[in-house]
């Protein structure tokens, strides 16, 4: 019986679940290749991450490249349909929450190859969210769900999820960034982007936020409230730069809109901010461990445990420019909770179950 293990990522956050994961199974020797759809594909979104985690090149490219949510999921499925007839494998495990994520879990499901999803039980109960639908149907298919927090545990036990399915192993996210934190250099951001105070983070690209010109229009407004207390740096993603730039994001002199960043060079920018601001899920992660305070420009989370064991707060636009004055008045913090097993050993726990199942182990 095949061992194959094959791996599906396809967006900028996959990337750091994924690295983890994969050098824990290679202490396993067992077979596993690495998919790439493409569903993120320029330099800065995708292929510095394999240069810098030491990710191996991906064995597949598939190329999807952009597109509508459903033509982008479609093209993904066609693909990777072929492509597991072909290889046959043991297992197809999914991250997080992106389109190739959704694809991949319904085309594994169509042919009766066990699933598992990594970062699963995560949910905003937000249903216009694309990635809330992407999460819930992926754990309703996946045949292994690993969990990085208790809430998460709970979510699925609350859904009738089958608890010897469900495991709660912490978040490889986190390995990534623990096993990459002596590279993430404040000094070098610094000189890098010429800030030499204060300065604050930004990354902005939900659809919510972005898509509709008054969104966009009241996000700006926010942001230059914030940029008249402190300076910004705004790594722009694709996503929304032109809405953003026809409201007039770009005109306030306190704010530097640059091109997305590599992770290094991202999380090294972070670690010596005053503050974030973000719509990310990622981010909302990153700062909780780096103790870097979060505003997180939404009405819900997916990630409460970044709430109640980390450094993020809920914020809403007209709300921002006060909540960061308070940030910048306040004294940094020298120590902050964390969530529990966010401790760099979380892909080393997923390839043990992995490899227990793969090998029909107990």
């Amino acid at each position: 019986m095949s061992e194959l293990i094959i791996h599906i990522t396809g967006a900028r956050p996959n990337f750091p679940k994924a690295a983890p994961v994969i050098a824990a199974l290679r202490e396993h020797d067992v077979a596993q290749e690495l998919v790439h759809t493409g569903q993120h594909y320029d330099d800065k979104m995708s292929a510095v991450f394999f240069r810098q985690l030491g990710l191996p090149e991906p064995d597949v490219n598939l190329g999807v490249g952009s597109g509508s949510h459903a033509a982008q999921t479609a093209a993904t499925m066609v693909s990777l349909e072929q492509l597991f007839l072909d290889r046959d494998p043991a297992l197809v495990v999914v991250y997080g929450d992106v389109n190739s994520t959704l694809a991949a879990t319904l085309v594994a499901a169509k042919l009766q190859i066990r699933i598992a999803h990594v970062e699963a039980g995560l949910r905003s109960f937000d249903p216009t969210m694309p990635e809330e639908v992407n999460r819930v149907v992926t754990d309703r298919l996946a045949d292994l769900l690993f969990a990085t927090s208790p809430d998460a545990v709970a979510h699925l036990g609350n859904e009738g999820v089958d608890p010897n399915r469900i495991h709660l192993v912490g978040n490889p996210m986190i390995d990534t960034l623990l096993a990459n934190l002596d590279r993430f250099d404040a000094g070098v951001a610094r000189r890098e982007f010429g800030m030499e105070g204060d300065y604050a983070v930004a990354t902005l690209h939900r659809p919510a936020n972005v898509d509709d010109p008054s969104d966009a229009a009241a996000l700006v407004r926010a942001m230059h409230g914030m940029a008249d207390h402190v300076a910004v740096v705004l790594p722009l993603h694709p996503r929304g730069r032109g809405s953003l730039e026809a409201a007039g994001l770009f005109t306030h002199p306190n704010i530097s809109v640059v091109d997305p960043l590599g992770y290094v060079e991202f999380l090294g920018l972070v670690r010596g901010a005053r503050l974030v601001v973000t719509d990310s899920g990622g981010v909302q992660e990153e700062t909780t461990m780096l103790g870097v305070p979060c505003l997180t420009l939404r009405p819900n989370t997916e990630r409460p445990v970044t709430i109640t064991h980390g450094t993020n707060q809920l914020v809403v636009r007209d709300d921002l420019p006060g909540r960061v004055k308070a940030i910048l008045s306040s004294p940094r913090a020298e120590t902050w909770p964390t969530p529990p097993l966010w401790d760099g050993r979380a892909g080393e726990r997923i390839a043990d179950v992995i490899v227990r199942d793969v090998r029909r182990q107990p």
